[in-house]
Formats: structure tokens, C-alpha cells, sequence
């Protein structure tokens, strides 16, 4: 079975990181409301990203991982530039180049 980590743009702006273990039926939960909290207040949403995993605590820890990201991090992972992904976790940490 696989597993999803994925990432919606809200309607406000915002961004928001879940996992699952059907992508297109909790998609479809958080388009409609049925969700609940966080994506319900903030419709609609668009599925920005996303990536399979093997595990649902690969699932989990990504997910977690990825709430604690900057903005700019985001928008790197969703344009795919692991590169600047990289060099913003540098920056973070303190560790600039």
C-alpha cells in the first residue's frame, strides 16, 4: 500500500500538509469542506504537491517536516528546486555558504 504527502494551496493563500493513504479521496474531502478544521474555512483548495511514500510514518514524518518549512521552501519544493530547498535549510541554520 502506498502512502501520499501532499500539499494544498488555500484559498487565502496559505499552504497545507497532510498525508494519506488515498490521495484522490482526501482531496476530494478537503475540496467539499468534509474535512473539517484547517481547509474547510479556507475553500477552495488546490492540491499543489505531492509525492508517494512507502510508509505511513514516512507519510507522518515528511508531513510534520514540511509544517515546519518557511514559505519560500514551499514554493521551492512545489517548483521542484531541491537546490533551493537545500540552501534555504542552510539559512535557517544558520549555516550560510
Amino acid at each position: 500500500m502506498s502512502f501520499w504527502i501532499y500539499l494544498l494551496r488555500c484559498a487565502d493563500g496559505s499552504f497545507y500538509a497532510g498525508h494519506t493513504d488515498d490521495l484522490d479521496k482526501r482531496i476530494g474531502e478537503h475540496a467539499t469542506g468534509a474535512c473539517g478544521g484547517y481547509t474547510a474555512t479556507r475553500l477552495p483548495v488546490e492540491l499543489v504537491w505531492s509525492q508517494d511514500c512507502s510508509t505511513r510514518i514516512e507519510a507522518l514524518n515528511f508531513e510534520r517536516q514540511i509544517k515546519g518549512w518557511s514559505r519560500a521552501k514551499k514554493e521551492a519544493l512545489i517548483r521542484g528546486d531541491w537546490n533551493e530547498v537545500s540552501r534555504l535549510a542552510k539559512c535557517r541554520s544558520g549555516n550560510r555558504d
